[in-house]
């Protein structure tokens, strides 16, 4: 399963949450490739210094990453798409029909994923831990869907 996650500017919340998954994803045992990006990504971006950090306390290294905008091939290789917030999810649903969801509407809950960008660190781990604690019940999802 091809799974991508989508923000705004792929420096913070989608490649958290793509680390983050990837992380559970080898821990589970998930079939999945992981990628992430964002509506309005300044391609080749790198993470901001406060992702870094806050992905780190998961073990997770962001330093690696560089931003990429999200386009036709991304979005045609992906089995599921999993969106930061329901404004997100709306740009991408008429060229994502069925497997487009926002990563709270997936877990089985209903909330946007605030974006940190340009706040302070406490944010940021704010913002991790609220994407992993959704992560855990997404990995739950497809592990029982893999299953059947």
């Amino acid at each position: 399963m091809n799974v991508l996650f989508v923000c705004t500017g792929n420096t913070c919340r989608s490649p958290m949450a793509a680390g983050l998954f990837n992380k559970i994803a080898v821990e589970r045992n998930l079939d999945v490739r992981i990628e992430s990006a964002g509506l309005f990504a300044n391609e080749g971006d790198t993470a901001t210094t406060e992702a870094v950090v806050a992905a780190k306390k998961y073990g997770v290294d962001l330093l690696g990453h560089h931003a990429q905008v999200i386009n036709t091939e991304l979005i045609e290789k992906s089995d599921l798409i999993l969106t930061m917030t329901a404004a997100h999810k709306m740009v991408l649903e008429q060229s994502a029909p069925g497997k487009t969801y926002t990563l709270s509407e997936y877990a089985g809950e209903d909330t946007d994923i605030p974006d940190p960008f340009g706040g302070d660190i406490a944010e940021y781990e704010e913002c991790a831990a609220r994407i992993y604690e959704l992560l855990e019940k997404c990995a739950d999802r497809i592990e029982t869907e893999q299953n059947d």
